[in-house]
């Protein structure tokens, strides 16, 4: 394995800070991981070495960085690997340093964990010696034989994994998804939550192998077995690799399901679809049709495809395997209709079983793309298929709001929880707000009139002390002849009367909405 392999591992996520070719070709014997201010002792040639960089600290500048790069060079090290959580970013005396000494340097986001890399380096090298012309550590001939038979007729993953493990005597073994989902586990396998399952695949002790295949961070699978000893890898890779032929089966078979879905979403979106054909496209997806339903919809970046994966993760997360559809709207956003329940079942309006679990869930799903939040809305409850339509643009509003107010954090955003003023307004599209920001407040939105900012300032502290003279005057450390006068030049500039409560509101609503 060389260095430039391991930065095509799209999972860990890495980014190459300096290398040219010579660094980038080497071949890596093994890894290191330390925070120690020399190493060289504990190094051999043409390892990785993995440090937080706890050992560094602005103030020492390049010469500390300097003794340490120069350890590594001189014990032979393929690259270094610094995580950028200790200081937020890979300090710039560290890229210099390599530089100088010749010595790769890559960045470890905070969300990829060191124990991940150990194993993709490790499993990688038995991985290339398991492969050399050699019987040993094979699958046997009759489980490859079963294992074809069951991919041809369609088993499961559960199925797949019990057969491939059985003449090993069935060994604790889990097939998770990247947030922490169980696919399928071995009868001697425990009971995982998707929290307990994350801490599994990070563990020191146990192995994990990810299945490759064209999944996305969301969705994508790992192999976790809880005893090492239990199998040897070159096996391990082998059941991986039966694996990932059924799930890029399973995907190819949701790609066609998730057209008949996105159908289905460009219905509701053109107008109020007639019921026939409503019940029809809802037939075409699997989905009963009777309500009630649940409208989803979800953005990460400008990519549909991500998303769509994302909520249909989300959804095979909440318990009872409820039935949904995922697809994609004219516009690029993905969405997803999801049944509540039998059609019989009793209304509870005050309750939202799923929204809450969603709600808990998406976490998870936001963990593993840190740095592309997942944003996510989620319509009020549609009693009947006729009202997906009011759903749907629903969950698109929560949806603007979502990204208005954590542009840079995944979160959801419930239609049932805006009940506010400014979660209201957070669902306004971006250029309806600013256009109704420049025509109430006027000249008081020109940044670079100084006594127009101090106007803009006078009116927030007057309206976030409920319109009290006294109050703002002492905020604002002024004699409130002062505030009257002010507020007097904001009623010109705006042609608002604040005594009145509807024209306080208006200019309420304008800050709000910048």
């Amino acid at each position: 394995m060389h260095v430039e392999d391991l930065l095509r591992l799209t999972a860990l996520d890495l980014d190459l800070l300096w290398g040219e070719g010579p660094q980038l070709t080497r071949e890596i014997s093994g890894v290191t991981a330390t925070d120690l201010e020399d190493p060289t002792r504990f190094l051999q040639a043409g390892e990785v070495v993995l440090s937080g960089l706890v050992w560094w600290s602005p103030a020492q500048g390049r010469a500390k960085a300097d003794r340490f790069v120069a350890a590594l060079a001189t014990a032979g090290a393929a690259a270094l690997l610094a995580g950028e959580e200790t200081h937020g970013a890979v300090p710039a005396a560290l890229v210099d340093a390599c530089k100088a000494h010749g010595v790769a340097l890559v960045a470890v986001p905070p969300h990829t964990n060191f124990r991940a890399i150990i194993d993709a380096v490790y499993l990688r090298q038995w991985g290339d010696l398991s492969r050399r012309p050699s019987d040993h550590h094979a699958l046997p001939e009759n489980v490859r034989i079963e294992l074809s038979r069951l991919l041809e007729t369609g088993a499961d993953a559960a199925t797949l994994l019990d057969r491939a493990l059985a003449h090993l005597g069935a060994p604790a073994c889990h097939l998770l998804t990247a947030t922490g989902r169980t696919v399928a586990r071995t009868p001697a396998a425990p009971h995982l939550s998707p929290d307990q399952a994350l801490r599994q695949l990070t563990r020191p002790t146990g192995i994990s192998l990810r299945i490759e295949t064209d999944a996305t961070a969301y969705d994508s699978w790992h192999l976790y077995l809880h005893d090492p000893d239990e199998a040897p890898p070159r096996l391990l890779h082998e059941i991986a690799d039966v694996l990932a032929r059924h799930q890029e089966q399973r995907l190819a078979e949701a790609a066609g399901a998730r057209q008949r879905a996105t159908d289905l979403l460009a219905l509701l979106s053109a107008a109020r679809p007639a019921g026939p054909a409503l019940r029809a496209a809802l037939r075409a997806c699997d989905l009963p049709e009777d309500g009630p339903f649940h409208l989803l919809a979800g953005a990460t970046g400008t990519h549909s495809a991500p998303a769509a994966a994302a909520l249909a993760e989300a959804l095979r997360h909440l318990p009872g395997d409820p039935p949904f559809a995922v697809g994609t709207l004219p516009d690029g956003t993905a969405a997803a209709v999801l049944h509540l329940g039998a059609p019989d079942a009793p209304a509870e309006p005050a309750a939202d079983p799923r929204g809450d679990q969603l709600h808990a869930i998406w976490p998870l799903l936001s963990a593993r793309t840190p740095r592309t939040p997942l944003h996510g809305g989620l319509g009020a409850t549609a009693r009947r298929a006729e009202d997906l339509a009011d759903a749907l643009v629903q969950a698109r509003y929560a949806l603007t709001a979502a990204r208005t107010e954590a542009p840079r954090r995944g979160v959801l955003t419930r239609t049932d929880d805006m009940t506010s003023l400014g979660a209201l307004l957070a669902g306004v599209p971006e250029a309806v707000r600013n256009a109704f920001t420049t025509r109430t407040l006027g000249p008081l939105t020109d940044e670079d009139d100084a006594s127009r900012r101090t106007l803009l300032h006078t009116l927030e502290t007057f309206l976030a002390h409920h319109g009290s003279w006294a109050r703002t005057a002492e905020a604002l450390h002024l004699h409130v002849n002062t505030v009257h006068y002010r507020m007097q030049r904001i009623e010109s500039l705006t042609g608002r009367d604040l005594a009145r409560l509807d024209h306080k509101l208006d200019l309420y609503a304008a800050l709000r909405c910048r």
